[in-house]
């Protein structure tokens, strides 16, 4: 007779259970399965359609011969270059399996059962779901209505003492930045004991004269910080898993280390981040597509706003993706825009959930999602219709 056991429930952490799920999306071979297409358009994961530089790519077929060595577990050879991109000592840079790796690394090495975290609504997934892993009680601010940063809400839930600010900027999935006055403000509103983390995963995308140096404005008071970025959206390395984060002190990346595998980055992404980064040539050319394309795709949409009186409303973007409100179930949305070939990120959040992410691709790509949303939308009543 076989000893009963406490079961699978009883082994887990208690928070487990009540973690929301992340809407990693659909593939795109279930989608032509499924509705048994020939064509299927990705605009659902903020993936750079023109792909990865031709050198990181040569990088990639020149390593192969080093598959059955361990890579380098410190990364030392990408921190150096790191270092030299960044303008920031080696010793305060670490490396991930993508940035989510280190947003996992720093709730694991910091946070504790009860600690409050501060982050927006609506948020990337992540900045949810690993803090309330560990227990940590997540608070979220809302953006205002014209979908940009509200500081005030910000500067009162910042009153409250707070473990760990985490943001994005741009904002995923909404598009806003907060420029060198607003970010100054927001560091500044924060208690001094609080672990700042700014996400920028698509900061690339959003260079320019209105977008502050994080790096600069950060090291410029005490608290301690964190920035993230990552090599999976503007370089195009997404299928490699790689991102690294500048910290404001060696010690915090020490932490880090002490919660990761020791492998955690494969010697493929390393010799293909390398690569990446010394061809700045392609990174300019990426970013200046995405740019005319996103201006393009947004008029686009007023357009059949204009034409069609659907209920559309589009939130400006700085990263490579549109946040666009339906008025319908975006589920729904998603759903009919699948059975036309086009796989869109429907946004799932509490008080988002008629929203839609979607990824500025090719002119071709925005053509085709273009040509799916107009009789997606006319086949769905909007929510206040019921």
């Amino acid at each position: 007779m076989t000893a009963q056991g406490p079961g699978i429930s009883g082994l887990s952490r208690p928070e487990l259970w009540s973690l929301p799920a992340y809407n990693a999306g659909v593939p795109e071979d279930v989608v032509k399965r499924r509705y048994q297409l020939s064509r299927v358009t990705r605009l659902a994961s903020n993936e750079n359609p023109l792909g990865p530089s031709p050198q990181a790519l040569a990088a990639l077929r020149n390593w192969t011969e080093q598959l059955h060595r361990y890579p380098d577990p410190a990364c030392l050879a990408l921190r150096k270059l790191l270092q030299e991109h960044t303008g920031v000592d080696a010793g305060r840079i670490a490396i991930g399996n993508g940035s989510e790796d280190i947003i996992q690394s720093l709730c694991l090495a910091v946070l504790s059962p009860g600690d409050r975290v501060l982050t927006p609504a609506p948020s990337f997934g992540l900045h949810e779901i690993f803090p309330r892993m560990m227990g940590a009680q997540v608070e979220k601010v809302r953006v205002s209505t014209a979908f940009t940063y509200d500081l005030s809400a910000w500067t009162t839930a910042l009153r409250t003492p707070v473990k760990m600010v985490m943001f994005s900027t741009p904002s995923n999935p909404v598009g806003c930045i907060l420029n060198r006055e607003e970010l100054t403000a927001l560091v500044a509103a924060a208690p001094e004991d609080s672990l700042l983390v700014v996400d920028e995963a698509y900061f690339e995308y959003a260079q320019g004269p209105d977008y502050p140096d994080s790096i600069a404005v950060l090291a410029a008071q005490a608290r301690p910080w964190m920035v993230l970025r990552t090599l999976s959206k503007a370089y195009g390395l997404a299928g490699l898993r790689i991102g690294y984060a500048i910290a404001s002190d060696p010690d915090l990346v020490g932490l880090l280390d002490r919660v990761r595998t020791p492998f955690n980055i494969n010697g493929a992404a390393q010799a293909a981040a390398m690569a990446a980064l010394l061809d700045p040539g392609h990174l300019q050319t990426v970013v200046s597509v995405c740019r005319k394309q996103r201006a393009s795709l947004a008029h686009a949409l007023g357009d059949l706003e204009a034409r069609g009186h659907f209920g559309l409303r589009l939130a400006p973007s700085h990263g490579n993706f549109l946040f666009l409100d339906t008025a319908r179930s975006s589920s729904a949305v998603a759903e009919a825009l699948m059975q036309r070939g086009v796989i869109a990120k429907p946004w799932r959040e509490l008080g988002f959930d008629t929203f839609l992410r979607v990824t500025v691709g090719t002119a071709d790509d925005s053509g085709h999602f273009l040509s799916a949303l107009a009789p997606s939308l006319a086949a769905i009543a909007t929510t206040d219709a019921g």
